[in-house]
């Protein structure tokens, strides 16, 4: 099984505005494979300007946020890479869209890395900050899911929220868990 790196991904558009996603990017090799949902941002983005950036972070409020609408998360360019990065990430990595391995759900963008900047030292993440990334990949996927099984993955990271949050985990759980309420509560209607 491939390796995994969940990272907040930029991309710009064609007017280059900038949009940023949680996306779990895969290894592959030297480079990363970016697998963005049918229909996305990110998918029009990269087919359009085929450049990411790939940001690591562990503000685990830009994973929720991006999920649950609050995308306004600061930005600020490259040193000559058309897209920008996430400002507070603690290193970005500039990847270039080799070729795309299309795919109703979900079409792989392989990159090769260009450039990888280190912008201050990872310091590891608590049990609430790993329970929030795991929240919100859920998140992500509540049509896919069965109810029973996000309840229950839920009810168990919430151990983790309550143990070893501070207030940023704590807002990113509000965040999400508003999320999921709105959801059941539509489909329920």
């Amino acid at each position: 099984m491939p390796m995994i790196r969940e990272t907040i991904v930029s991309t710009v558009d064609q007017a280059g505005r900038v949009h940023l996603a949680p996306i779990g990017i895969v290894a592959e090799g030297d480079g990363w494979i970016v697998a963005p949902f049918h229909p996305s941002t990110t998918l029009d983005n990269l087919r359009s300007t085929p450049f990411a950036v790939a940001n690591f972070t562990d503000d685990v409020r830009v994973f929720a946020g991006c999920l649950t609408g609050r995308r306004q998360w600061p930005t600020t360019p490259c040193d000559e890479f058309i897209v920008p990065r996430f400002a507070s990430a603690l290193a970005h990595a500039e990847l270039a869209v080799t070729h795309v391995t299309e795919d109703a759900q979900r079409p792989r963008f392989h990159c090769r890395v260009l450039r990888t900047v280190m912008h201050a030292p990872f310091k590891g993440f608590n049990r609430a900050q790993a329970a929030v990334v795991e929240a919100a990949i859920l998140v992500s996927r509540l049509g896919m899911l069965p109810r029973e099984k996000v309840e229950r993955e839920i009810s168990y990271l919430e151990i983790a929220i309550s143990k070893t949050a501070s207030a940023a985990e704590e807002e990113a759980w509000s965040w999400l868990m508003e999320a999921v309420r709105k959801f059941y509560a539509a489909t329920e209607r």
